[in-house]
């Protein structure tokens, strides 16, 4: 089976530090290669990666302010579609653009969806010709039909196991209110407990006026965007991950993340989390600050070697490669 991979261009595959889609997209090619699968992966031309490497964007244009996201994406698409014809199957993992091009694409083309920006995309995933993956029940958009549900897989082997936690809490992801940056701060000072936060800052006013001010470097710690190792890190010396989201989150991969490293959640009951977050196994589901900061008193009851093997069986990259292959077929019909 030949598989054509596309992914984003943002940033590099794998990425240094934040780039969610390309982490997802550079261990699903690994993952294909070590089962035999001839892959080729369509990314920044400064990715590493075990399959064959193809793209004509020098290097992540969010890294780069001289790269015009925009030209830079379309010719990428552009690309991978000239060759198409070369593959079995065509696997993006680019939102809604390579769909413009559907119509040029010679190869079946299968869609991941890791999220949609706004009912206005909408309209070009309904008119392509495209097979779609949602990568949580909850985020599944009524007017598609979808081929399977595949949870995102992360590198259990980089995220070291934690047996002790440290006293404080994390809130990790891009710096916006739809993460709640400012209410996990809250719930950290209501709780007694120093927070540490980690992502790239997305709203600059929003940090400004709901973040910064309560940046101490003592009971508020802020590291911006960390790379794997030090991820891993200060998730495994947390007690608990603060996930007070204020929208659907399609997915959360820092929250699996943390259930790896052995450090419970306690998230919001919104989007993907219901299905995410095993209740009382890898952490807890609350809906006000009230019922997360009660659940912190908790949260240090459960077992962290437990949380570890749930986690790590429901969401390992082995287990998302066997699910894709399991897609593939069933779109091939190998």
């Amino acid at each position: 089976m030949r598989i054509a991979l596309l992914g984003p261009v943002a940033w590099r595959t794998p990425p240094h530090h934040y780039g969610p889609w390309e982490q997802v997209t550079g261990l699903l090619a690994e993952g294909l290669v070590s089962r035999g699968i001839d892959v080729t992966l369509f990314a920044t031309l400064d990715s590493v990666t075990s399959a064959q490497l193809d793209g004509v964007c020098p290097r992540g244009y969010a890294d780069d302010p001289d790269l015009d996201g925009r030209v830079w994406e379309a010719m990428h698409v552009s690309h991978a579609m000239a060759r198409s014809a070369q593959f079995d199957l065509v696997h993006s993992h680019l939102d809604w653009l390579p769909l413009a091009f559907a119509e040029h694409c010679r190869a079946p083309l299968l869609t991941t969806v890791h999220g949609f920006s706004g009912a206005g995309i909408l309209p070009a995933y309904g008119r392509a010709r495209s097979s779609y993956v949602s990568i949580s029940d909850a985020d599944r958009a009524p007017e598609l039909d979808y081929v399977a549900t595949v949870y995102h897989g992360v590198d259990v082997g980089g995220l070291p196991f934690a047996s002790q936690a440290g006293p404080g809490l994390a809130a990790f992801g891009r710096i916006h209110r739809d993460k709640g940056t400012h209410t996990a701060i809250e719930i950290a000072r209501r709780a007694g407990r120093p927070l540490t936060i980690c992502g790239i800052v997305q709203d600059e006013r929003y940090f400004t006026e709901q973040v910064a001010p309560h940046i101490d470097g003592d009971q508020v710690v802020f590291l911006g965007s960390v790379g794997p190792r030090r991820r891993a890190e200060v998730l495994g010396d947390s007690t608990a991950l603060l996930h007070p989201i204020d929208f659907d989150e399609p997915f959360g991969l820092s929250v699996v993340e943390s259930m790896v490293c052995g450090t419970p959640v306690v998230a919001y009951r919104r989007g993907s989390m219901p299905e995410v977050v095993d209740e009382g196994v890898t952490g807890f589901l609350v809906s006000t600050v009230d019922q997360a900061v009660e659940a912190i008193t908790r949260v240090g009851g459960l077992d962290r070697v437990e949380c570890r093997e749930r986690a790590s069986k429901r969401f390992s990259a082995d287990r998302m490669v066997t699910d894709y292959l399991a897609v593939y077929d069933q779109l091939v019909g190998n």
